[in-house]
Parts: structure tokens; sequence; C-alpha cells
């Protein structure tokens, strides 16, 4: 957190990132006490009315709050990795917009199956702006309207159900409301959304009991139950089409993430599918043996941050969502497995369309990154004495890395 310092003259000294954000401008004291000091801008056409830290206070009981007492306004959330608004008309939730890469527009359309890759793609930096996509997806006749209203709307409620889990962050209120004409105002219910979100929390911990990850790949089971829904049965023809792994199957299903994983546990659970955790880095040459010797470091540094920081396996998957290009493309949906290490699978194929020359050093250079992150956020965690004792363990179990780089192409 932002360091600020007050010195005997009353002088107040921001850091540099808070300093230009804010500018010269004037502020107001809204509350004070001998342990705390809340600042706002004077005149600002939508104050801040409430801010605090995420913790005590989670964010089913603020949601609950503003629900109660009818509040209209903005709620938005600083987190560990992006931020999200929640938009409050009368206490009910209205509309939702996150900086969080999996719930863009756009990946909510993909997830739902109702637009390809490649189209998302051809819009590479501006898919982040929302109209824009919306306007390029209906001209070009990639998706309907009826498609694009029921994704908006899917967007609105997973932005708030994965809100739910966050233990760590800020949330600041703005008095401020929509527009009546936005076209993407929602009317959805409060207590409704947070008691579903509750109950996809307790359910997927139980689905991922027999589903062990994303990239486990489904097979047709031994059995062939009778009564199966249309749902069930989609999903089951599908899999005997082809060798698909649960987040394809998930995505081909268009039923979006948790609805998919539910039906396709319940095939598991009635044998009618089984899943299985595919090493492809046994098959993979040079590239599977490589990311092996990377994983290992990941997961020394996820062993001994855990210990200390229960979240630090969240932080990581931020960190992941955080890098750069090209690296972001390299481990594009890549999964944080539990012990820390990158599901070999997702990155095998993201690198299978690039220069074969290039792969190595791509694959090398991405997840080194993903390290280089990792032990920086472990360093805060540990102490620099510890930190130090891990990155020298790391260093010895990846050095077999240049060597297997240095191979000949």
């Amino acid at each position: 957190m932002a360091s600020v310092t007050l010195d005997q003259q009353g002088r107040l000294f921001l850091p540099a990132r808070l300093a230009r954000r804010f500018g010269p401008r004037a502020f107001d004291v809204a509350s004070e006490s001998s342990g705390h000091l809340f600042l706002r801008v004077t005149e600002d056409a939508h104050p801040i009315l409430m801010t605090g830290t995420l913790g005590d206070i989670s964010p089913v009981d603020l949601l609950s709050f503003f629900n109660m007492f009818r509040k209209t306004g903005v709620l938005r959330f600083d987190l560990e990795g992006g931020r999200k608004d929640l938009y409050f008309q009368d206490g009910e939730i209205v509309a939702a917009l996150s900086s969080f890469e999996q719930e863009n527009l756009g990946e909510i359309l993909f997830t739902l199956g109702k637009v390809e890759r490649d189209a998302l793609d051809r819009l590479a930096g501006r898919r982040e702006n929302q109209n824009f996509l919306v306007k390029f997806l209906l001209d070009q006749n990639l998706v309907s309207p009826r498609d694009l209203w029921q994704a908006v709307r899917h967007q609105a409620e997973t932005i708030v159900y994965h809100l739910l889990p966050f233990q760590s962050g800020s949330f600041a209120f703005q008095a401020k409301s929509l527009e009546k004409k936005d076209p993407f105002q929602l009317s959805m219910n409060t207590q409704n959304l947070l008691m579903e979100g509750l109950r996809r929390q307790d359910e997927r911990q139980l689905f991922m009991r027999l589903i062990p990850s994303m990239d486990c790949i489904a097979r047709v089971g031994d059995k062939v139950p009778e009564g199966l829904g249309g749902s069930e049965q989609a999903v089951l023809d599908m899999i005997r089409s082809g060798k698909l792994s649960v987040a394809e199957i998930v995505r081909r299903s268009g039923l979006g993430d948790f609805e998919g994983l539910r039906v396709l546990y319940h095939l598991v659970e009635r044998g009618a599918v089984r899943v299985e955790v595919e090493d492809s880095t046994d098959d993979a040459g040079d590239l599977g043996e490589l990311l092996a010797v990377l994983n290992d470091g990941l997961r020394l540094i996820h062993q001994a941050a855990c210990k200390v920081d229960r979240q630090f396996h969240q932080r990581v998957i931020s960190l992941l969502r955080e890098l750069p290009q090209p690296y972001s493309y390299i481990l594009r949906d890549a999964e944080i497995e539990e012990d820390g290490g990158v599901a070999s699978s997702r990155i095998l194929a993201n690198l299978a369309g690039l220069e074969e020359g290039d792969k190595r050093q791509l694959l090398a250079d991405a997840v080194g990154e993903l390290l280089y992150l990792e032990s920086h956020a472990a360093r805060e965690v540990l102490g620099d004495e510890k930190a130090a004792a891990v990155v020298a363990d790391v260093k010895k179990a990846t050095a077999r890395a240049g060597e297997i780089l240095g191979r000949t192409k």
C-alpha cells in the first residue's frame, strides 16, 4: 500500500504515483480521527461518501448494506490484479464493469461459445473498449443482439460472483447514477445475486473434487446412464467426437463456466465420463522438458509463500493476468495449479502456431517473467532474508533451463 507522510510543519507528502494522479487540486477533510484521515476532492460533482478496506468487512457485507439502505451510486473495488465497478440504483445492481481480462465482454462471449478467438484477436488492444467491441461485433454480424444482451448480463453476474471471495483490497462509494438511456443497464436483484454467488462458491469446490483441473482430458466412461437431460447429452456427444480438455468442453457447451462445469461434473459422477490428468510435457520434447524445469522454480516460490500467506495463490493468478505481450499470449488461458506450477497443455497449445525456432526462447522468457514477478511478491510476504534463500533454491532448480535453451535447434 502506498505510504503518505506528514511532517512537523503539517505538509503532506504523497508518493509520485498518487501526486501525478491528483495533481494540484484542493481537498476537504471529510472525516478524521486519531487513526484515520479521509480527504475528498473539493467541489467534486460526484463525491466519495464512504471508503475502506476489505478484511473484517467482506464484499458480501458491503453489497448487503447498500441493498438494505437502497443506495444509489457506484461502488468501486480496487483489488489485487484489477478493479471492479458496481452500479446501484435504489439498492439493486443495474450494471457492473471490470478491468480483469477474463471478465471483459469479449472473453465472456468467447466463454459462452458466441465468438471465436480469432475474431477477438483481430481487435488487438481495442477490445477493452466495450462500446467499440459491441459495434464491431454487430457490424460484422458476428453476434446477434440477443446473444449480446445475454452476454452483458452474464458478464455483470460473473463480475459479482468473482468479487465475493476477495478478502483484501479497498473500496469507495460514489454518489452517482447511470443515465436512464444507458443500453447496458440491467435489472438484477442484489440479494439473489449474493445467494447465488455463495452457492456457486460451495458447489465449485465440490466439482473440483472430481475434476482437478480445467486442463484435464475428458473421455467417455464405462457406464451409459439413462434419462440424461439435453445439456448432458450434448456434452456427452461432444466428448465422443474427439479429444477435448475440460476447458474446451465447457466453452463449446455455450452454458458458461459454472453451468458447463456442473453438467460435466454430473456426467463424471454418474460414470458416463471420466477425466484424466494428461502430462503433455512427456511427449513435447525440449519444450516439455523446459517447462517442467521452470515449473520446479514456480512451485518452490509458491510452497514457501503459501505457508505464510494463504492468499498467495490468488495473488499469482493476478500476476498472470498482468503479464505484458508477448508473455500474456504464451501463457494465455493457462491455469495456475494448486502446487503453483502452470498447466502445461494450454501453454504448449499456445506455442503450437508460432515459429519453431522461437518456441523455446519465448517459453523461457514468458515463464521467466512470471518467476521474476512471483519472486518480488514473495519478498513482500517472506521478507528479504527468507526470500533470498528461496530465490537461491529457484536458481539451482532452474539452472538446467540454460542447457536446454543452448541445444541446437
